[in-house]
């Protein structure tokens, strides 16, 4: 195995609906398994990664059969603990053209939202790792399950482990009591990579670019130099600052590209046209996937680690189920320009 990179967070029974069918219209639901850590977990795994996910599960056969599926893909769950009454649930509605998709969460009182300070063994887990990774979704969940991340935030900090988040706002988990704008500042703080969409740093950090309105269809990267800068003056410890940038003609058409900014220089990837997306969940997770093995795998050359996450990501886009099932060699592929689609023999 390569490189290990640890991931802390939630995985869930994702419930869909076939094809697009409203919630109203369906009598049956798909059953997947997917989170943001996690998913970013696989895609490592998929790359020849040593990659480790973190979570508490319930010790029940949905918590078992989540622990498959992340077996299944070769992340490593050793470090897992138990405990809590049930996994949480989200429900999905894909939508088409110009319905967008929904997402109904049922995650209250799951084995994550419950876990308490100290029952995660940090040193242990980041024990010969070089990457920690979480996302805004984690201290959404519960005011305990936010302090769980920052404490692995600050082992990783003691032992010099590269950071990253994706700041991942989602305003419908943010229940419990303290505001995303109260609470990440502290987990932030401790980062040494940040990736956001073309929203998240306004909605948890106010900063946002000018003149930019994502619902047109089209999103210019040079405008996001100026929230990459303020990302790292305001979180003196980053790196670089990330975007994801998504432009939406319609649920089925989507633009997609990145900008990098790395305290002197902003580079900007190449702009796919995802003209049938399969499944655009899991996009973001996918792409710090790829962000995380191109910044691992080719040290220096922050143009073409871009480049490695905006194409694996565009992938994921046809790729059902929250999960990148894609290796490294596809990934080169569509990046080399072979967007054919043709069949291999």
């Amino acid at each position: 195995m390569g490189k290990k990179v640890v991931t802390f967070g939630e995985i869930m029974l994702r419930l869909a609906t076939p094809g697009y069918l409203r919630f109203s219209q369906t009598d049956t639901f798909s059953g997947t398994y997917g989170g943001g850590e996690a998913n970013v977990a696989v895609s490592l795994a998929n790359y020849g990664l040593d990659a480790a996910f973190v979570t508490r599960l319930p010790d029940n056969d949905i918590g078992k059969s989540a622990l498959m599926t992340l077996r299944k893909f070769n992340v490593d769950t050793s470090k897992i603990v138990y405990g809590g009454e049930r996994l949480g649930i989200y429900f999905l509605e894909t939508g088409a053209v110009s319905r967008g998709s929904k997402v109904v969460y049922d995650r209250a009182h799951s084995a994550l939202s419950t876990i308490k300070t100290g029952m995660i063994d940090w040193d242990k887990v980041h024990d010969g790792a070089e990457w920690f990774h979480w996302t805004g979704i984690t201290p959404a969940v519960s005011e305990g399950a936010a302090a769980v991340c920052l404490e692995g935030i600050k082992a990783a900090n003691a032992k010099g482990i590269t950071v990253s988040t994706d700041l991942n706002y989602r305003k419908n988990l943010w229940k419990w009591g303290k505001t995303a704008e109260e609470v990440m500042p502290d987990l932030v703080a401790g980062c040494d990579v940040i990736l956001g969409n073309e929203e998240d740093a306004e909605k948890v950090f106010g900063i946002h670019p000018e003149g930019v309105d994502v619902t047109a269809g089209h999103v210019e990267g040079a405008a996001y130099e100026s929230v990459g800068k303020q990302l790292m003056e305001q979180f003196p410890r980053a790196k670089k600052a990330i975007i994801t940038l998504r432009g939406s003609i319609n649920a089925n058409h989507n633009s997609w590209a990145g900008v990098l900014w790395d305290g002197n220089k902003l580079f900007q990837s190449k702009q796919y046209q995802i003209t049938h997306i399969v499944d655009r969940v899991g996009g973001g997770d996918s792409f710090m996937g790829g962000l995380i093995y191109g910044l691992l795998t080719y040290p220096g050359d922050d143009q073409k680690a871009l480049e490695f996450a905006v194409a694996a990501s565009c992938l994921k886009h046809t790729i059902y189920g929250d999960v990148n099932q894609v290796t490294v060699e596809e990934v080169e592929k569509l990046m080399s320009g072979d967007a054919s689609g043709r069949v291999s023999r």
